[in-house]
């Protein structure tokens, strides 16, 4: 999911993460029915919101009164794609999540300079989420400007503007579902020693 306005925040109460993994070999694996499985864990019985695989394009429906839960969909089965829904789904505050989409219009690939950093601007909380739940997933993150066949664009000042938003979340605490989720994900994955500030790097200075 991406946008095209400023998306807003909400905090819920706090759940308990599910029990670690007892098989080894999972946490060095990174497969999407984990990862529905602890956001399902999570979030169906407290946001009646499930996390859902796509054969398209990620899209989140809220509930209605021909599907009980809301969905968060992720795109054709691709993990970052899962995080990065999850991530937008965690900034939207209630009266969004009632909406299709977050009620955004999204421009498709091909946008132009301004429209661009519009983008840029919208993803700066869900990116550095993501990039938070990749650390706690023990998973490769990646910046994406979405826009392939738009307006070349340099990404430095988006890359730091994600990068800050990260160290911010570290300071003064995530979104509490966001906390949740990424909780649950280091302990699942067995992250917890390697997650902190030094594990989000300058991303202008840090050496690949």
């Amino acid at each position: 999911m991406t946008a095209t306005s400023p998306l807003s925040t909400h905090h819920p109460a706090e759940i308990a993460p599910p029990a670690p993994s007892t098989n080894p070999n999972e946490a060095a694996e990174h497969r999407n029915e984990d990862l529905i499985r602890i956001f399902n864990d999570l979030f169906v019985d407290r946001f009646a919101t499930e996390l859902v695989r796509g054969d398209e394009e990620p899209i989140y429906l809220p509930a209605n009164e021909n599907r009980a839960l809301a969905q968060v969909v992720f795109a054709h089965g691709y993990f970052a794609s899962a995080l990065h829904e999850i991530a937008h789904w965690c900034v939207a505050g209630r009266a969004r999540r009632r909406l299709e989409d977050f009620g955004y219009w999204y421009q498709p690939d091909g946008r132009t300079l301004e429209q661009q950093r519009a983008f840029e601007r919208v993803e700066v909380k869900p990116q550095a989420l993501e990039w938070i739940f990749s650390v706690s997933c023990g998973f490769r993150f990646r910046f994406s400007a979405d826009n392939l066949s738009g307006a070349n664009t340099d990404m430095k000042d988006f890359k730091r503007a994600v990068w800050r938003q990260v160290h911010t979340y570290l300071e003064r605490g995530l979104p509490k579902r966001a906390r949740i989720f990424s909780r649950a994900c280091r302990s699942f994955y067995g992250t917890e020693s390697q997650f902190g500030p030094a594990a989000f790097p300058d991303p202008l200075t840090a050496v690949p």
